[in-house]
């Protein structure tokens, strides 16, 4: 679509236009209070039509940490500052430069590390047709996917088999029903909430 990706466009230079003082504040931060590591973490995630990209995001955790890919609230290896980005999300906001560049789009479904998009099978791989997302319907119904993800026994198990299922069952819905409207719908409840768990 090329409305979405104008939009995207748009978007991201006006958004990293209005933040850059915000954005350099971060990184100021995390050189002080998290020293030794870089400023801004970078992993590969699969893209559209499966292609690798590469995602940029402020670094939150100590470095070497050699943990999953599944975080949970509370880890030793998230960091103090680390812990307040990630609880307002602002450790995502590099990803602006991702959009910018079209590896990303401001809405769609998150992406995934490769061990994780290799497990999809026949129709689910439909949702690597769509460019990944900062924001989506999957990302907002569990938007405290931390939190839920500590309340359990065995996070990784909960997540593989409760929570990845269903972002993928609402990562369908959305290729169904996606249009510009959906999406600026989805960026203005990301902003100021809203979102209904129930049309999901």
């Amino acid at each position: 679509m090329i409305a979405k990706r104008l939009l995207d466009i748009f978007l991201s230079l006006l958004g990293l236009w209005l933040i850059w003082p915000v954005l350099l504040l971060i990184a100021i931060l995390i050189k002080i209070k998290m020293p030794g590591g870089p400023v801004i973490f970078q992993q590969k995630r699969v893209g559209q039509n499966g292609k690798l990209f590469t995602m940029y995001k402020f670094r939150s955790m100590s470095v070497g940490h050699g943990g999953s890919s599944v975080s949970v609230k509370g880890e030793s290896r998230i960091t103090p500052l680390g812990k307040k980005l990630r609880a307002y999300k602002l450790d995502e906001l590099p990803e602006l430069w991702n959009v910018l560049i079209g590896d990303m789009s401001f809405v769609g479904p998150r992406p995934d590390v490769p061990g994780y998009a290799d497990q999809l099978k026949g129709k689910d791989r439909d949702i690597l047709k769509l460019k990944p997302g900062i924001t989506g319907p999957a990302s907002l119904k569990y938007k405290n996917e931390e939190e839920i993800l500590a309340q359990q026994k065995d996070p990784i198990h909960y997540n593989d088999t409760v929570i990845y299922p269903d972002k993928i069952r609402i990562n369908l819905l959305y290729l169904e029903r996606h249009n510009l409207v959906l999406d600026l719908q989805l960026i203005v409840q990301t902003v100021i909430g809203g979102f209904d768990k129930n049309e999901w």
